[in-house]
């Protein structure tokens, strides 16, 4: 290629395959792969599933309020670099980065309005749900939040909230099902593979954590086709994810019906 000319090659689908493995080994994936160890890790320990617990937001430095802020803090961002790198790569492409996904500040209340109907239906029915298959054995006690009482605890939680709604929904929604159509899966496979992949990661929480969050991945799948835009996604999974985190930090040990370790 001489000084000047621009290299306008599209990718080839090796290249695209070979990305996204490294994208979701860097992320998800590497969480599946973790996932599905502590979950052979809790089966195979004495004692039924719901006798474990998972605890999801733990202090990192317990007696040292200020060191464990920074370690939340350390935690949040480190967690968001893969979403900068598939920002990075749709730019490469020619995209206009997370705009491509759907995924801007275009259309917030939109976003958040129908963000906000879809967390009121599978909250309730996701409680109902993690309760049922926790009564049958099924799920480890989940404990979304084992923060100290201190100033930073529930702006934590927040973007903890935050942080896990923009890597999961750019990641295994938008960005995995633009590189697998790329690649010629059919839309079915697609939906199977992120649906799965979804439920992969919750795996540490048993069996119960597996279906319920593969359901989500199949509901959240036809929603992003549907409506384009994975902005609704973010803004109901944070929203889901603030009212366990939050609720349960002010309802534990208050209320008969809420399983706590």
């Amino acid at each position: 290629m001489r000084v000047g000319e621009v290299y306008d090659e599209r990718p080839s689908r090796r290249i695209f395959r070979d990305e996204t493995l490294l994208v979701l080994g860097l992320s998800l994936g590497a969480s599946g792969v973790s996932a599905l160890i502590s979950f052979i890790g809790s089966v195979t320990k004495p004692g039924g599933l719901k006798d474990q617990a998972a605890t999801l937001n733990a202090s990192a430095a317990p007696g040292r309020p200020w060191l464990d802020l920074a370690w939340q803090l350390f935690g949040i961002a480190s967690a968001l670099v893969p979403v900068a790198l598939v920002a990075h790569l749709l730019v490469r492409e020619g995209q206009s980065g997370l705009r491509t996904l759907g995924f801007d500040r275009s259309r917030p209340w939109w976003d958040l309005g129908r963000g906000a109907g879809v967390a009121a239906v599978i909250g309730s029915t996701g409680i109902a749900f993690y309760l049922l298959a926790r009564g049958l054995g099924f799920n480890l006690t989940v404990v979304p939040e084992a923060l100290p009482d201190v100033w930073w605890k529930y702006p934590v939680l927040i973007m903890s909230a935050l942080q896990n709604a923009i890597l999961e929904e750019v990641i295994v929604v938008g960005y995995l099902l633009r590189r697998l159509g790329q690649l010629g899966w059919t839309p079915g496979t697609a939906l199977v593979a992120s649906a799965v992949l979804r439920g992969s990661y919750h795996l540490y929480q048993g069996i119960g954590g597996f279906i319920g969050n593969m359901v989500m991945g199949v509901v959240f799948v036809l929603l992003y086709r549907r409506w384009g835009r994975v902005g609704p996604l973010v803004a109901a999974h944070s929203l889901l994810d603030i009212g366990a985190f939050v609720g349960y930090a002010l309802l534990a040990g208050k209320v008969s019906w809420l399983p706590t370790a």
